[in-house]
C-alpha cells in the first residue's frame, strides 16, 4: 500500500514500472534530480521506497519526501544498468547519491598511441589515446621517472609527433645515441616499438625481467664487437638498479593490486587507495565522499568503486575491498569488461591482503583529519572573507553566492564572455557558463560585450531557465568604471537589484556605483584582506576561463577555415581528418595512405589534401 500524501504523477507512475533491470531518477518539484539507482526488477525496487510500511534511514526518508516525478531507463542487464547508473550519478551529481569527490588532479605516464610513441607527462589520462601508469604520489616523481627514461631510452626527447619521414636533420640527441631520429626518417618503426615495450615494462613495475634480457643483450654486443652499444646496454642496468634500491616493495608475488580503505565520520567518508604494481608501491590517492555521513560502510565502498572505475583508465588484475558490498559479483564482472581479462574483487580476511588493507586505512585516517583541519581553515577563512565585504561594500549581509564576469577577444574577433562562481567562498565550477558574443561591432567594444553578457545571463534567470535559476548575492565585474557600468545599465535595464563591483587590474580597487547615475565610489582593502584576495582569485579565475574559450573557438575558427578552402572536404570529412590526427600540422605531416586510410576518403582525395597543406 503507498504512503500517504504521494504525488498523484508518482502513483500513477509506479503503477506502469516494468519488471526489467534498469536505472530510476527521482526528481523534486523543480525538476532538478534528487537520486540516481538501479535495479534487477524496476518494478520491485522502487516501489519498496513508497510502501507505508517502509522504515528507511534518515538520509532516504528525506529524500523520499521531495520526490514529486519519477522516469525510468531499461536496460538488458544488471552491468548495463551499473554502468548506465555511473554515468548518471556522474552527469547529474544528485545530492542524495553518496559521490565521489577528488580534489586533485594526480600525475600519470601516458604512452601515445603513434607509429612513434611518445612517452609524455599528464594530468587528464583519456581512455583510448594510449597507455596510461599511474597514478604517481606527486608531479616530482613522474617527472624524475620521464627524466630516467630518457637518460636510459632512447626516446623522442623533443615531445613532438613525427610520422617517421625525413622532415629535419638529426639533432645532437640522435648523435649522442639518446634518440633514434624519426624526424629525419633514420628510426626502424620495430626497433623503436621494441624500446617502447622495455619502457612498458620498467612502468609495470617489471624490472627484474627487463634487467635480465638487458643483461643478454649486453652480453650480444660484446660478443658481435659492439662495445658502444654494449656500454650503453650496462649504463640503461645500473641506472635501472638504482632505481630498484628505491622502491618499497609491499608484497613478494608481483601482483598488480588496488588496495582500497575507507574510513568515516559525521562529516563525510576519505577513501584511500595504493596502486600496488609487480608488488610495488608505485602511488596512492585520497577520495573524500559527499553524502556519505549517513551511509555504512559497505554502501560507501560500493558507490566510490563504481564511480572510480568508471573513468579509471587502468583497472589491475585484483582490487582489494575492506568490507563487502552488496553488488560485488557484478562489480566484478563489469570490472572483467572493461579490462578485457580477469579481474578479482576480494574481501581479505588475513594474511598479506589484509595488512595491505589496514595499511589503506592508516593512511585513509590521516587523509580524513588533515582533510577535516584543511577544510575547517577555509571555511572560517571564508567566512571572514564574506564578512569583510558585506562590511566594506555596504552589503545587507555576508555574500554567499558570488559571480564573476570577463570578456575575452583579440581586437574584437571571436568575442566571449565568461561567468564563474563561488559559494560559501568555494569555487561552484558546475555553475560556470560561457558566452559567445553575438555583437560584432567594426571596432573592439569591451563596454558592449559586458553589457550583453550581463543582459543574458539575467534575462535567463528572468526566463526561468533552469541553468540560470539563482540570483547572486553580488556580480563582480573584470574592470574598472566603464565595465561597471555597462553591467549596471543591463542589470537596471530588466529591473533586478543585485549588488556589483568592479575590480581594476594593477592598483586593485574596487569601484561601486554610488547613488543614481554614473556616479562611482572607490574602496581600497588591504591586498592581504581575505575580502580582497576573494575577489582576485574570483576575478583571475573569471580572466582564466574566458581566455580558455575565446582560444578554443579562435582556433576552431582558424582549423576550420584552412580546410574548408580544400575541394571536396565538407563538415564531416574536416571533423574525420581532425579527429584522426589532432590537428592541421598533423595532418600536413601525415603521409597519403595515412591520409586515405580516413573514412570516406579516396586516395586521389588524400592526394589533394596533403598537396594543398603542404603548398599552404
Amino acid at each position: 500500500m503507498p504512503r500517504k500524501g504521494l504525488p498523484e504523477s508518482v502513483a500513477e507512475k509506479l503503477k506502469q514500472l516494468p519488471a526489467q533491470p534498469g536505472c530510476y531518477i527521482y526528481r523534486d518539484q523543480d525538476g532538478s534530480v534528487l537520486y540516481v539507482g538501479k535495479a534487477v526488477s524496476l518494478k520491485n525496487r522502487v516501489r519498496t521506497y513508497f510502501q507505508a510500511s517502509a522504515r528507511h534511514g534518515t538520509r532516504i526518508e528525506r529524500m523520499v519526501r521531495k520526490v514529486a516525478d519519477l522516469e525510468w531507463i531499461v536496460v538488458d542487464s544488471e552491468v548495463e544498468a551499473l554502468v548506465l547508473e555511473c554515468n548518471l550519478i556522474k552527469e547529474h551529481r544528485p545530492p542524495f547519491n553518496v559521490r565521489m569527490r577528488d580534489d586533485k588532479s594526480y600525475p600519470f605516464v601516458t604512452i601515445t598511441k603513434e607509429k612513434f610513441p611518445r612517452v609524455l607527462f599528464t594530468r587528464n589520462p583519456k581512455r583510448g589515446k594510449g597507455k596510461v601508469f599511474g597514478p604517481y604520489t606527486s608531479a616530482w616523481s613522474v617527472r624524475d621517472t620521464l627524466q630516467l627514461l630518457h637518460k636510459v631510452f632512447p626516446l623522442i626527447p623533443c615531445g613532438k609527433s613525427w610520422s617517421g619521414r625525413a622532415e629535419q636533420r638529426p639533432c645532437l640527441y640522435y648523435h649522442m645515441g639518446q634518440c633514434l631520429a624519426p624526424c629525419a626518417g633514420l628510426s626502424d618503426p620495430q626497433e623503436y616499438g621494441q624500446v617502447i615495450a622495455q619502457v612498458e615494462r620498467f612502468l609495470q613495475g617489471k624490472e627484474e625481467g627487463l634487467i635480465k634480457d638487458l643483461r643478454a643483450d649486453m652480453e650480444t654486443a660484446s660478443e658481435a664487437l659492439e662495445f658502444e652499444r654494449a656500454a650503453r646496454v650496462r649504463d640503461r642496468i645500473q641506472a635501472i638498479e638504482r632505481t630498484l634500491e628505491k622502491q618499497k616493495v609491499l608484497s613478494d608475488d608481483g601482483q598488480d593490486r588496488d588496495v582500497i580503505a575507507v574510513v568515516r565520520d559525521d562529516r563525510g567518508s576519505a577513501v584511500q587507495m595504493l596502486y600496488v604494481r609487480g608488488g610495488k608501491l608505485i602511488g596512492q590517492r585520497q577520495f573524500m565522499l559527499d553524502g556519505s555521513s549517513e551511509v555504512s560502510p559497505g554502501e560507501a565502498v560500493g558507490e566510490f568503486v563504481k564511480q572510480y572505475y568508471a573513468q579509471a583508465p587502468d583497472v589491475p588484475r585484483e582490487v582489494l575491498l575492506p568490507v563487502e558490498i552488496e553488488e560485488r559479483q557484478i562489480v566484478q564482472q563489469w570490472l572483467r569488461q572493461r579490462r578485457g581479462a580477469a579481474v578479482t574483487v576480494e574481501v581479505p580476511q588475513g594474511g598479506e591482503g589484509l595488512r595491505l588493507v589496514d595499511l589503506a586505512a592508516a593512511n585513509a585516517e590521516q587523509a580524513l583529519r588533515s582533510y577535516q583541519l584543511e577544510l575547517d581553515q577555509k571555511e572560517a577563512w571564508a567566512e571572514q572573507a564574506a564578512e569583510e565585504l558585506a562590511e566594506s561594500l555596504g552589503l545587507g549581509a555576508p555574500p554567499v553566492r558570488i559571480e564573476g564576469y570577463d570578456i575575452s577577444n583579440i581586437q574584437g574577433t571571436a568575442p566571449v564572455g565568461s561567468m564563474v562562481v563561488v559559494e560559501g567562498g568555494f569555487p561552484a565550477k558546475s555553475e560556470y557558463r560561457r558566452f559567445r558574443i553575438k555583437w560584432h561591432p567594426e571596432s573592439p567594444d569591451d563596454f558592449a560585450m559586458m553589457h550583453e553578457t550581463i543582459m543574458r545571463r539575467l534575462r535567463k534567470y528572468l526566463d526561468n531557465d533552469p541553468k540560470f535559476s539563482r540570483l547572486p548575492d553580488l556580480i563582480l565585474i573584470d574592470g574598472g568604471k566603464g565595465q561597471l557600468g555597462a553591467a549596471i545599465r543591463a542589470r537596471d535595464e530588466l529591473g533586478l537589484a543585485v549588488p556589483m563591483v568592479g575590480l581594476a587590474k594593477k592598483q586593485e580597487i574596487l569601484y561601486l556605483q554610488d547613488g543614481a547615475g554614473e556616479v562611482y565610489r572607490e574602496v581600497v582593502l588591504p591586498l592581504s584582506s581575505p575580502g580582497l584576495m576573494l575577489l582576485r582569485k574570483l576575478r583571475d579565475e573569471a580572466h582564466r576561463f574566458a581566455l580558455t574559450f575565446h582560444r578554443k573557438v579562435r582556433d576552431k575558427r582558424v582549423q576550420g577555415s584552412v580546410l574548408d578552402e580544400i575541394p571536396g572536404v565538407g563538415p564531416k570529412r574536416r571533423r574525420l581528418l581532425l579527429r584522426s590526427f589532432g590537428s592541421i600540422e598533423g595532418i600536413r605531416r601525415a603521409t597519403i595512405d595515412e591520409i586515405a586510410a580516413v573514412p570516406t576518403l579516396t586516395r586521389r582525395q588524400a592526394e589533394a589534401i596533403s598537396e594543398f597543406l603542404r603548398a599552404d
